[in-house]
């Protein structure tokens, strides 16, 4: 199995060369880049994308953005909401031309209801408005008592035939009640404010109609146990322990203790395709801000985001009378923080898929193999010799030939719907490399080990021996993760971990 894809990637690596070059992968960005750190509103963490492995789901693709990272349950007394001026969009080509063909576009409404309370005796009593979010306990079917309610539109934006920029556009409606918006449930404050938090949050997974689609999806919005698994800490600290190699689970995770919020769509696959003979699609996740009319900031990386603004071309609003600013971007794992280059990191957040040819040396020369090698060359760490990557740019620009192959090379998450997926126990957490061709690179799912998988590839698991010594090595960040992590079905996530009683004390 191994050598039949190395051999589809050398063949698709040669014609790529010849026609044309793009970029790695970007995603699992906790903090990426210098100017994202200012706005974690939105900063995108994670992006999913996979046949629903739900049972009796399999005619549905499963998309999920993670947004806003490192967030303690304890993190009050406003929590983790939305911003109200961004959109979050979730975009999709389905004809490989690098230019997305379906937007799925979030944008929220925070609204106050401005809880008061009799404060004074008769005769010198004043209604004073309560510092908090929450006047009493939450129920599942009963939020009174909720003081700043957080609600969303999904929009629909599909491309128009023929056409480089122009988008038609309907709002999706709740199933139920045909309303067009959807309440997103406030975050686990802790398990007094809201008993069961589970049983809340449920009443909020929405059957959507979507425009345009006869079979009805899914939709979630809301804070969630953060997905994604790294021993964050030590592998920005030179890689701080004993040796990258074999000892999988040696390591903790770090983002253990913290929550996300995720948005969370599921879509008939025929509405994603763009005809059942062409089943590969491409995606990634963007949050945009309007463009100010003036910028402020003295400081290197606030020249360097004003830079950027100045040369982005923007996304247009659903009505085209306004132009918003890009600022977070993420399809497959681990690139920007890995393989883009410091002085790279906030244009390539503001950048498009279409215009990746400007990042391709960071693919074909890549530095994170070196780096390795200089801090483990004594343990016997090598890395590989050939160049330019040839392996890398098939694996993350075009997909694998026979796989999940597009025309035009670019950075994006791309799946063929054609591959039956695969129930929970059955799921390699290696996915391709652990022969279950259901997962990352084709696609990604929660239980995909994508920093065991990247580590792996980078350091040449797909190449001939001869050029890369250590390719054969079991690369590890030392923090496990497979499918037993995450529920069996939508929206797959766990129950976010509460803000009280303490984790860390074991609490009253």
């Amino acid at each position: 199995m191994r050598h039949d894809l190395l051999r589809r990637l050398e063949r698709a690596a040669a014609i790529l060369l010849v026609a044309a070059g793009a970029l790695p992968a970007a995603a699992s960005s906790h903090r990426e880049a210098p100017g994202i750190t200012r706005t974690p509103k939105l900063d995108g963490t994670d992006f999913y994308m996979f046949t629903s492995y739900e049972s009796g789901r399999d005619g549905f693709v499963t998309l999920v953005a993670d947004y806003i990272p490192l967030q303690d349950a304890y993190g009050g007394p406003n929590y983790f909401t939305l911003d109200p001026d961004a959109v979050y969009d979730i975009k999709v080509d389905n004809n490989g031309d690098a230019l997305e063909d379906l937007v799925f576009r979030f944008q929220f409404q925070n609204d106050r209801k401005d809880i008061a309370l009799p404060i004074g005796p008769p005769g010198n009593q004043k209604t004073v408005a309560i510092p908090i979010i929450q006047a009493g306990q939450i129920a599942a079917g009963d939020s009174t008592a909720l003081n700043v309610h957080e609600s969303y539109t999904l929009t629909v934006l599909k491309r128009r035939p023929g056409s480089t920029g122009g988008f038609v556009s309907a709002r999706a409606k709740d199933a139920a009640t045909g309303s067009e918006r959807f309440v997103k449930p406030v975050d686990n404050i802790g398990n007094k404010t809201i008993p069961d938090y589970a049983a809340y949050a449920a009443q909020y997974i929405y059957d959507v109609d979507l425009p345009g689609c006869e079979t009805r999806g899914r939709v979630f919005v809301g804070q969630r146990k953060d997905p994604f698994v790294v021993n964050l800490g030590e592998t920005f600290d030179l890689v701080n322990i004993a040796a990258p190699i074999g000892a999988i689970r040696a390591e903790k995770d770090d983002l253990a203790d913290k929550n996300v919020t995720a948005l969370v769509l599921e879509v008939p696959k025929a509405c994603l395709v763009s005809s059942a003979s062409n089943p590969v699609i491409g995606a990634w996740t963007t949050a945009s801000v309007p463009r100010p009319q003036e910028t402020r900031g003295t400081g290197d990386d606030d020249n360097a985001q004003r830079a950027v603004a100045s040369r982005s071309q923007g996304t247009p609003d659903l009505t085209g009378s306004r132009t918003f600013v890009q600022v977070s971007r993420l399809g497959s794992p681990l690139v920007n923080e890995l393989v883009i280059g410091l002085k790279d990191k906030d244009r390539f957040n503001a950048s498009e898929p279409k215009d990746d040819a400007q990042f391709l040396d960071y693919v074909t020369h890549p530095t994170l193999p070196a780096l390795l090698e200089i801090l483990f060359g004594a343990a016997g760490v090598k890395a590989p010799t050939l160049f330019p990557r040839t392996d890398l740019v098939a694996a993350f620009l075009t997909g694998l030939d026979g796989l999940n192959k597009t025309k035009t090379p670019s950075e994006m998450l791309r799946l063929n719907t054609s591959i039956a997926p695969k129930d929970a126990a059955s799921q390699s957490n290696l996915g391709a490399l652990g022969n279950d061709l259901a997962g990352f690179p084709n696609g990604r799912r929660p239980g995909d080990d994508v920093v065991d998988i990247t580590l792996r590839v980078a350091m040449g698991a797909l190449l001939d021996p001869s050029v890369a010594p250590s390719g054969t090595l079991a690369f590890t960040d030392g923090a496990y993760v497979d499918a037993s992590f995450f529920d069996t079905k939508f929206p797959y996530l766990r129950t976010p971990l509460p803000g009280s009683p303490s984790q860390l004390s074991g609490g009253k």
